[in-house]
């Protein structure tokens, strides 16, 4: 605890995580002010039976079960980030740019996403609305009040990524995650009050599998997230004037899971385009979207389907999202220009080929861990039945993630510091 508090007694770190809160704060209070024309009940009945619609939920830190104005969350600009990364394999020049010209790259990559958030909210919200409309949660609306619900909604949707990014510029974690956090963390009191009264004795064994269920989730998340697979490195001796540089031997780490949530997350905002496509078409056809959004609503009813789904789509964007923030080639390149080698094989592309061999040998364990991770959940529900359980999964899995992600960025200020770290 002493240690704990050590954080909140230097005065830039302190500032950071309270401004941090704010934010966060600002954000769960938007999230409870709702849009006009409401059936509550019917809002409940629609969310409980919609599978794909609690985890956009879940996502938007419960804004979108009472349709506030931050209903979308932060799904249009992870969405609008997916597409820019499939674009990167699409187009190599965009590849090259992202990843040469570094900062600059980045950032006018960045602005790009944020671009295309836009249009996504909007259409989003656009598509949702007329859904709610359908099944007679929302009253039909007039096209000023339907067209001012849009603006309101894809405003709330980009500022809430701004929200994002400012706490990612204080280091205290990713903006994005953290806010999906707390979302998740918000809604634990419910989920807890509603277990607690649907509880009885016959359930006794369904919870105790779930409290253990989530003890094993956090244990292996906590596992693979600090597992390594370490490559010796060796540097050679160098001469320079007088003194000898060099001749050292160290090691490079290659985490087992490279792309931490990311796989997750994007796995659940391609599970809703098919929905958010279905929405959409109700600008041209209305009967077509109904047809549509039936047909959806009836694939990803079927649970094992869609943990059939869900499981290889986290495993292909685990492997998807290593390759593109992990780089092989360029590591080796480094390696060599830094005079270290890996004992026994070549500098160059030997090396490149060992160290892309590793990697993908470790992703694969990764990969694995977090699909099962993610679907048990629904292998769970298959066998008992509760819908409760449908969800903690990848929540935990989430939560526990971030929280070991902050936990570290904390730990990395204290250290710059010159402060004992609070491990």
């Amino acid at each position: 605890m002493e240690k704990f508090l050590r954080i909140f007694k230097i005065p830039d770190l302190r500032k950071k995580i309270l401004m941090v809160l704010l934010w966060l704060f600002i954000f769960r209070l938007l999230a409870a002010i709702p849009i006009p024309g409401i059936d509550p009940q019917k809002l409940s009945e629609f969310f409980s039976s919609n599978q794909l619609f609690g985890f956009l939920n879940l996502f938007s830190g419960g804004g979108l079960s009472n349709l506030s104005v931050m209903m979308l969350g932060v799904g249009p600009y992870i969405t609008a980030t997916i597409i820019m990364q499939l674009l990167t394999i699409v187009f190599p020049n965009l590849k090259k740019a992202y990843y040469e010209e570094g900062a600059e790259g980045r950032a006018k990559f960045n602005r790009i996403s944020r671009y295309l958030t836009v249009p996504l909210a909007a259409l989003q919200s656009y598509g949702f609305l007329n859904l709610l409309i359908s099944q007679k949660v929302l009253d039909p609306l007039p096209l000023q009040s339907m067209l001012s619900n849009v603006i309101l909604i894809t405003a709330g949707s980009v500022f809430l990524m701004w929200i994002g990014e400012l706490i990612s510029e204080y280091k205290i974690g990713n903006g994005v995650s953290l806010i999906i956090f707390a979302g998740i963390v918000s809604g634990l009191p419910q989920i807890v009050s509603q277990s607690l009264l649907t509880y009885t004795a016959q359930s006794l064994p369904t919870y105790a599998l779930f409290i253990v269920l989530a003890i094993v989730v956090i244990a292996g998340v906590v596992f693979i997230n600090e597992g390594e697979r370490k490559i010796p490195v060796s540097y050679a001796k160098q001469v320079r004037g007088n003194k000898l540089y060099g001749g050292v031997s160290t090691y490079l780490p290659l985490k087992v899971n490279q792309a931490g949530v990311i796989p997750i997350i994007f796995a659940i905002s391609l599970l809703l385009f098919p929905q958010f496509i279905a929405q959409a078409v109700s600008i041209f056809s209305p009967a077509l979207s109904l047809s549509l959004n039936a047909w959806v609503n009836g694939f990803f009813s079927n649970v094992i389907y869609y943990s059939i789904i869900y499981f290889v789509l986290v495993v292909v964007f685990t492997y998807f999202y290593t390759a593109i923030t992990f780089d092989p080639d360029e590591i080796s390149k480094n390696l060599q220009r830094s005079g270290g080698f890996i004992p026994g094989i070549r500098p160059g592309e030997a090396t490149a080929a060992v160290i892309k061999q590793v990697v993908h040998r470790t992703t694969f364990f990764g990969a694995l861990f977090l699909g099962v991770v993610a679907i048990l959940p629904n292998v769970t529900q298959i066998f008992t039945g509760i819908q409760a359980l449908t969800l903690g999964g990848t929540a935990l899995l989430i939560v526990v993630a971030v929280a070991l992600e902050v936990m570290k960025q904390v730990e990395s200020q204290l250290t710059v510091r010159e402060y004992e770290g609070i491990f």
